[in-house]
């Protein structure tokens, strides 16, 4: 039987913020520049949390044997971060979520694969982001996702054991890295889940189909 959860750790885009309008926007904008149409609405929601590299060869239906791929990332990288946050939302219902987690005192941070120069422009403008125990980068430690490291790092970072820590995350990746930290991976089914995904078949402890179902988790 899993332990009760004491701590919950996030991923960032897909889970928290709605990043997609800007990155889609970056993707767009490196896509334009060599003659690509823009991408559709279907690839920006199933390629999202894959970052600069999904969105891209989703554009290019794979990087073309002529373009240098870290050229192409850098492009995105240049536009990205001068437009970071121009149409990027909390999900709906995260907030309230959030200020329920700190009036029951329960401890909470993020666990993102995206760069930490990036996540450090894009948290300000959501001060209520600021609030969290843990802020843990794609390039904090040697490993990302889906190694555990981070993970595990993180829930030292909040005090709380990693059995008794949930993550929550929409790619398999999230999952595959939970069950490696040994904590309880659950599906945020509101992120950039792709209608060829099967997060059911993700081998997570559970498919949450709205922010609000974590404190069910944690309350119960």
């Amino acid at each position: 039987m899993p332990q009760p959860i004491a701590g919950v750790l996030f991923d960032l885009d897909g889970t928290l913020l709605d990043t997609a309008p800007d990155m889609a926007l970056a993707a767009n904008k490196v896509l334009a520049n060599h003659g690509i149409p823009p991408l559709r609405e279907h690839q920006i929601q199933a390629n999202t949390s894959f970052g600069a590299k999904g969105l891209l060869e989703a554009g290019f239906d794979g990087i073309p044997d002529h373009l240098d791929f870290l050229s192409l990332r850098q492009e995105f990288l240049d536009y990205y971060q001068q437009n970071i946050c121009i149409n990027t939302r909390f999900y709906h219902g995260i907030e309230n979520l959030l200020y329920s987690l700190e009036h029951h005192e329960i401890p909470w941070g993020i666990m993102t694969n995206k760069p930490g120069f990036l996540t450090d422009l894009l948290l300000p403008f959501f001060p209520l982001l600021l609030k969290a125990k843990a802020i843990v980068c794609g390039d904090t430690l040697a490993n990302a996702k889906p190694h555990p490291e981070p993970l595990l790092y993180a829930s030292e970072l909040i005090a709380i054991p990693h059995t008794q820590c949930a993550y929550i995350g929409d790619i398999e990746k999230d999952m595959i890295a939970a069950n490696a930290a040994n904590m309880q991976g659950y599906v945020a089914s509101w992120g950039y889940i792709g209608a060829h995904h099967s997060p059911e078949q993700w081998n997570a402890m559970g498919v949450l189909p709205a922010p609000q179902d974590i404190l069910t988790l944690l309350l119960k």
